[in-house]
Protein backbone atom coordinates (compact mmCIF):
# COMPACT_ATOMS: atom_id res chain seq x y z
CA UNK A 1 0.00 0.00 0.00
CA UNK A 2 1.54 3.30 -0.92
CA UNK A 3 -1.09 5.90 -1.61
CA UNK A 4 -2.59 7.32 1.81
CA UNK A 5 -3.99 10.70 0.66
CA UNK A 6 -8.24 10.32 1.48
CA UNK A 7 -7.88 6.60 2.29
CA UNK A 8 -9.16 5.43 5.78
CA UNK A 9 -7.40 4.97 9.30
CA UNK A 10 -9.18 3.16 12.22
CA UNK A 11 -6.75 3.49 15.44
CA UNK A 12 -7.72 2.21 18.90
CA UNK A 13 -6.12 3.27 21.68
CA UNK A 14 -6.24 6.97 19.71
CA UNK A 15 -6.42 9.28 22.95
CA UNK A 16 -2.90 8.83 23.88
CA UNK A 17 0.65 7.39 23.27
CA UNK A 18 1.37 5.32 20.63
CA UNK A 19 -2.39 5.51 19.22
CA UNK A 20 -2.59 9.31 19.35
CA UNK A 21 1.24 9.12 17.49
CA UNK A 22 -0.86 6.98 14.56
CA UNK A 23 -3.49 9.15 14.30
CA UNK A 24 -1.43 12.05 14.14
CA UNK A 25 0.88 11.16 11.32
CA UNK A 26 -2.30 9.39 9.23
CA UNK A 27 -3.76 12.99 9.52
CA UNK A 28 -0.55 14.44 8.01
CA UNK A 29 -0.76 11.87 5.42
CA UNK A 30 -4.31 13.62 4.66
CA UNK A 31 -6.03 10.65 5.62
CA UNK A 32 -9.73 10.22 6.79
CA UNK A 33 -8.89 8.48 10.72
CA UNK A 34 -11.37 6.96 13.04
CA UNK A 35 -10.23 7.27 16.76
CA UNK A 36 -11.46 4.86 19.28
CA UNK A 37 -10.54 4.62 22.47
CA UNK A 38 -12.27 3.99 25.92
CA UNK A 39 -11.30 7.29 27.85
CA UNK A 40 -13.77 9.64 26.34
CA UNK A 41 -12.11 12.99 28.00
CA UNK A 42 -8.67 12.36 26.53
CA UNK A 43 -10.57 10.88 23.34
CA UNK A 44 -12.70 14.10 22.94
CA UNK A 45 -9.58 16.14 23.22
CA UNK A 46 -7.56 14.17 20.49
CA UNK A 47 -10.36 14.51 18.21
CA UNK A 48 -10.60 18.62 18.77
CA UNK A 49 -6.82 18.68 18.59
CA UNK A 50 -6.70 16.85 14.91
CA UNK A 51 -9.61 18.53 13.55
CA UNK A 52 -8.05 22.14 14.52
CA UNK A 53 -5.39 20.81 12.67
CA UNK A 54 -6.91 20.16 9.41
CA UNK A 55 -7.65 16.70 10.16
CA UNK A 56 -11.05 14.83 8.88
CA UNK A 57 -11.33 13.18 11.71
CA UNK A 58 -14.23 11.08 13.99
CA UNK A 59 -14.02 9.96 17.82
CA UNK A 60 -15.75 7.05 18.36
CA UNK A 61 -16.02 5.58 22.23
CA UNK A 62 -15.33 2.27 22.24
CA UNK A 63 -14.19 -0.97 25.11
CA UNK A 64 -12.12 -3.54 22.82
CA UNK A 65 -12.75 -5.82 25.41
CA UNK A 66 -16.17 -5.86 24.16
CA UNK A 67 -17.03 -7.36 20.61
CA UNK A 68 -20.83 -5.50 20.28
CA UNK A 69 -18.52 -2.34 21.02
CA UNK A 70 -16.13 -3.27 18.35
CA UNK A 71 -18.76 -4.21 15.88
CA UNK A 72 -20.26 -0.83 16.22
CA UNK A 73 -16.72 1.08 15.87
CA UNK A 74 -17.16 -1.03 12.27
CA UNK A 75 -20.53 0.34 11.45
CA UNK A 76 -19.71 4.06 12.69
CA UNK A 77 -16.13 3.74 10.37
CA UNK A 78 -18.17 3.14 7.35
CA UNK A 79 -21.06 5.76 8.21
CA UNK A 80 -18.71 7.92 8.15
CA UNK A 81 -16.22 7.01 5.85
CA UNK A 82 -16.65 3.70 3.69
CA UNK A 83 -14.66 0.77 4.63
CA UNK A 84 -11.41 1.36 5.77
CA UNK A 85 -7.86 0.73 4.22
CA UNK A 86 -5.80 0.89 7.59
CA UNK A 87 -6.56 -0.61 10.97
CA UNK A 88 -4.40 -0.33 13.64
CA UNK A 89 -5.65 -2.58 16.94
CA UNK A 90 -3.19 -0.96 19.07
CA UNK A 91 -5.31 -0.60 22.31
CA UNK A 92 -3.45 -2.62 25.60
CA UNK A 93 -3.23 -2.59 28.81
CA UNK A 94 0.23 -3.30 31.21
CA UNK A 95 -1.75 -5.34 33.86
CA UNK A 96 -0.22 -6.74 36.94
CA UNK A 97 2.98 -8.09 37.15
CA UNK A 98 4.62 -10.73 39.69
CA UNK A 99 4.08 -14.46 40.14
CA UNK A 100 1.44 -15.79 38.13
CA UNK A 101 0.25 -18.05 41.03
CA UNK A 102 -0.93 -14.62 43.03
CA UNK A 103 -2.75 -13.58 39.74
CA UNK A 104 -6.47 -13.25 39.96
CA UNK A 105 -9.31 -14.18 37.47
CA UNK A 106 -10.18 -10.76 37.37
CA UNK A 107 -6.79 -9.57 36.42
CA UNK A 108 -6.86 -12.13 33.55
CA UNK A 109 -10.35 -11.17 32.30
CA UNK A 110 -9.12 -7.63 31.67
CA UNK A 111 -5.66 -7.59 30.25
CA UNK A 112 -6.84 -10.73 27.97
CA UNK A 113 -9.88 -9.04 26.73
CA UNK A 114 -7.68 -5.68 26.21
CA UNK A 115 -4.73 -6.77 24.47
CA UNK A 116 -5.66 -9.97 23.35
CA UNK A 117 -9.39 -9.94 22.42
CA UNK A 118 -9.19 -6.26 21.18
CA UNK A 119 -7.23 -7.40 18.28
CA UNK A 120 -9.84 -10.66 18.02
CA UNK A 121 -12.66 -8.29 17.64
CA UNK A 122 -10.84 -6.00 15.32
CA UNK A 123 -10.12 -8.49 13.00
CA UNK A 124 -13.34 -10.11 12.63
CA UNK A 125 -15.10 -6.79 12.77
CA UNK A 126 -12.77 -4.66 10.01
CA UNK A 127 -11.22 -7.34 7.82
CA UNK A 128 -14.05 -8.72 6.01
CA UNK A 129 -14.95 -5.17 5.18
CA UNK A 130 -11.62 -4.66 4.05
CA UNK A 131 -11.91 -8.00 1.64
CA UNK A 132 -15.28 -7.60 0.41
CA UNK A 133 -13.95 -3.73 -0.78
CA UNK A 134 -11.40 -5.41 -3.46
CA UNK A 135 -8.66 -2.71 -2.06
CA UNK A 136 -5.44 -2.96 -0.80
CA UNK A 137 -5.17 -2.28 2.84
CA UNK A 138 -3.46 -2.93 5.65
CA UNK A 139 -3.65 -4.06 9.68
CA UNK A 140 -1.21 -3.19 12.15
CA UNK A 141 -1.67 -5.05 15.52
CA UNK A 142 0.37 -3.79 18.35
CA UNK A 143 2.44 -6.56 19.77
CA UNK A 144 5.40 -5.68 21.90
CA UNK A 145 9.65 -6.83 22.61
CA UNK A 146 7.79 -8.59 25.29
CA UNK A 147 5.70 -10.35 22.77
CA UNK A 148 9.29 -12.17 21.06
CA UNK A 149 10.85 -12.46 24.56
CA UNK A 150 10.94 -14.62 27.04
CA UNK A 151 11.43 -13.57 30.84
CA UNK A 152 8.85 -13.45 34.39
CA UNK A 153 5.78 -14.25 34.21
CA UNK A 154 3.38 -11.57 33.09
CA UNK A 155 -0.16 -12.04 31.74
CA UNK A 156 0.88 -8.93 29.95
CA UNK A 157 4.02 -10.91 28.02
CA UNK A 158 1.47 -13.61 27.60
CA UNK A 159 -0.98 -12.06 25.50
CA UNK A 160 1.72 -10.12 23.78
CA UNK A 161 3.00 -13.35 22.75
CA UNK A 162 -0.43 -14.63 21.63
CA UNK A 163 -0.56 -11.28 19.20
CA UNK A 164 2.48 -12.34 17.64
CA UNK A 165 1.18 -15.27 16.63
CA UNK A 166 -2.22 -14.14 15.89
CA UNK A 167 -0.66 -11.60 13.70
CA UNK A 168 1.18 -14.65 11.75
CA UNK A 169 -1.60 -16.57 11.10
CA UNK A 170 -3.12 -13.52 9.68
CA UNK A 171 -0.52 -13.06 8.16
CA UNK A 172 -0.92 -16.56 6.28
CA UNK A 173 -4.72 -16.65 6.07
CA UNK A 174 -4.83 -13.36 4.14
CA UNK A 175 -1.80 -14.71 2.10
CA UNK A 176 -3.69 -18.02 1.16
CA UNK A 177 -6.96 -16.38 0.24
CA UNK A 178 -4.99 -13.92 -2.49
CA UNK A 179 -5.64 -11.00 -0.62
CA UNK A 180 -3.97 -7.77 -1.29
CA UNK A 181 -4.26 -6.35 2.42
CA UNK A 182 -0.47 -6.70 4.21
CA UNK A 183 0.19 -7.40 7.58
CA UNK A 184 2.40 -5.85 10.22
CA UNK A 185 2.90 -6.42 13.92
CA UNK A 186 4.75 -3.63 15.90
CA UNK A 187 6.76 -4.60 18.97
CA UNK A 188 7.78 -1.68 20.80
CA UNK A 189 10.22 -1.26 23.14
CA UNK A 190 10.64 1.60 25.93
CA UNK A 191 8.25 4.50 24.61
CA UNK A 192 6.89 7.63 25.90
CA UNK A 193 3.41 6.80 26.56
CA UNK A 194 1.52 5.93 30.26
CA UNK A 195 0.91 2.30 29.76
CA UNK A 196 2.26 1.90 33.42
CA UNK A 197 -0.88 3.46 34.44
CA UNK A 198 -3.42 1.52 32.52
CA UNK A 199 -5.41 0.08 35.90
CA UNK A 200 -6.67 4.10 35.41
CA UNK A 201 -9.29 2.31 32.76
CA UNK A 202 -9.95 -0.81 34.47
CA UNK A 203 -13.33 -1.73 34.65
CA UNK A 204 -14.32 -1.53 38.53
CA UNK A 205 -16.43 -5.24 38.20
CA UNK A 206 -12.81 -6.65 37.14
CA UNK A 207 -11.07 -4.82 40.07
CA UNK A 208 -10.08 -6.66 42.84
CA UNK A 209 -7.10 -4.87 44.45
CA UNK A 210 -7.34 -2.54 47.07
CA UNK A 211 -6.01 1.33 46.51
CA UNK A 212 -2.51 1.20 46.37
CA UNK A 213 -0.44 2.96 49.22
CA UNK A 214 1.36 6.06 49.12
CA UNK A 215 4.62 4.30 48.76
CA UNK A 216 3.45 2.04 45.66
CA UNK A 217 1.58 5.22 44.28
CA UNK A 218 4.72 6.84 44.20
CA UNK A 219 6.67 3.56 42.66
CA UNK A 220 4.18 3.97 39.58
CA UNK A 221 4.45 7.75 39.20
CA UNK A 222 8.59 7.57 38.82
CA UNK A 223 7.95 4.56 36.55
CA UNK A 224 5.69 5.96 34.39
CA UNK A 225 7.94 9.44 34.42
CA UNK A 226 10.85 6.72 33.67
CA UNK A 227 8.83 5.75 30.23
CA UNK A 228 7.68 9.30 29.91
CA UNK A 229 11.37 11.08 30.40
CA UNK A 230 12.97 8.20 28.39
CA UNK A 231 11.34 6.30 25.90
CA UNK A 232 11.12 6.99 22.35
CA UNK A 233 8.49 9.41 21.00
CA UNK A 234 5.23 7.81 19.72
CA UNK A 235 5.81 10.23 16.25
CA UNK A 236 8.40 8.06 15.77
CA UNK A 237 6.51 4.82 16.36
CA UNK A 238 4.29 6.17 13.89
CA UNK A 239 6.76 7.08 11.63
CA UNK A 240 8.15 3.69 11.18
CA UNK A 241 5.06 1.94 10.91
CA UNK A 242 4.10 4.38 7.84
CA UNK A 243 7.21 3.39 6.15
CA UNK A 244 6.31 -0.60 7.13
CA UNK A 245 2.79 -0.35 5.90
CA UNK A 246 4.51 1.40 2.31
CA UNK A 247 7.23 -1.44 2.56
CA UNK A 248 4.84 -3.93 3.20
CA UNK A 249 7.04 -5.46 6.51
CA UNK A 250 5.43 -7.77 8.70
CA UNK A 251 7.86 -7.13 11.74
CA UNK A 252 8.37 -4.00 13.32
CA UNK A 253 11.01 -3.18 15.58
CA UNK A 254 11.32 -0.02 17.76
CA UNK A 255 14.41 -1.50 18.96
CA UNK A 256 15.89 -3.64 16.58
CA UNK A 257 19.44 -4.55 17.44
CA UNK A 258 18.33 -4.87 21.40
CA UNK A 259 14.91 -7.13 20.21
CA UNK A 260 16.98 -9.48 18.01
CA UNK A 261 19.50 -10.16 20.47
CA UNK A 262 16.47 -11.29 22.53
CA UNK A 263 15.04 -13.51 20.17
CA UNK A 264 18.28 -15.12 19.06
CA UNK A 265 19.05 -16.05 22.84
CA UNK A 266 15.69 -17.43 22.90
CA UNK A 267 15.65 -19.02 20.14
CA UNK A 268 19.51 -20.80 21.03
CA UNK A 269 17.78 -21.88 24.01
CA UNK A 270 14.97 -23.78 22.37
CA UNK A 271 17.04 -25.84 19.64
CA UNK A 272 19.62 -26.54 22.11
CA UNK A 273 17.10 -28.17 24.22
CA UNK A 274 17.89 -25.64 27.06
CA UNK A 275 15.67 -23.72 29.91
CA UNK A 276 14.75 -20.08 29.33
CA UNK A 277 17.12 -17.79 28.11
CA UNK A 278 17.79 -14.99 30.67
CA UNK A 279 16.02 -11.57 30.05
CA UNK A 280 17.32 -9.09 28.01
CA UNK A 281 18.71 -6.06 29.60
CA UNK A 282 15.68 -4.62 27.50
CA UNK A 283 12.54 -6.96 28.37
CA UNK A 284 13.94 -7.16 31.76
CA UNK A 285 14.07 -3.39 32.32
CA UNK A 286 10.37 -3.12 30.82
CA UNK A 287 9.17 -5.80 33.27
CA UNK A 288 10.65 -4.27 36.35
CA UNK A 289 9.45 -0.62 34.97
CA UNK A 290 5.85 -2.33 34.49
CA UNK A 291 5.86 -3.55 37.83
CA UNK A 292 6.06 -0.01 39.31
CA UNK A 293 9.77 -0.47 40.45
CA UNK A 294 11.73 2.54 40.32
CA UNK A 295 14.54 2.24 37.80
Amino acid sequence: MQDFAGRVAVVTGAASGIGRGLAERFVAEQMRVVLADVEAGPLGETATALTEAGGEVIAVETDVSDPESVDELAARTVEAFGPPQVVCNNAGVSGPFGPLWETTPEDWEWVIGVNLLGVVHGIRSFVPLMIDSGQDGHVVNTSSLLGLSTGGGSIYGATKHAVTRLSEGLWHDLAAAGSPIGVSVLCPGLIATRIVSAGRNRPAHLSTTPPAGAGASADLDAAERFFLDHGMAPSEVADLVVAGIRENRFYLLTHPEQTLDTVRARTEGILAGQPPAPESAGGSLLDRIAKGARP
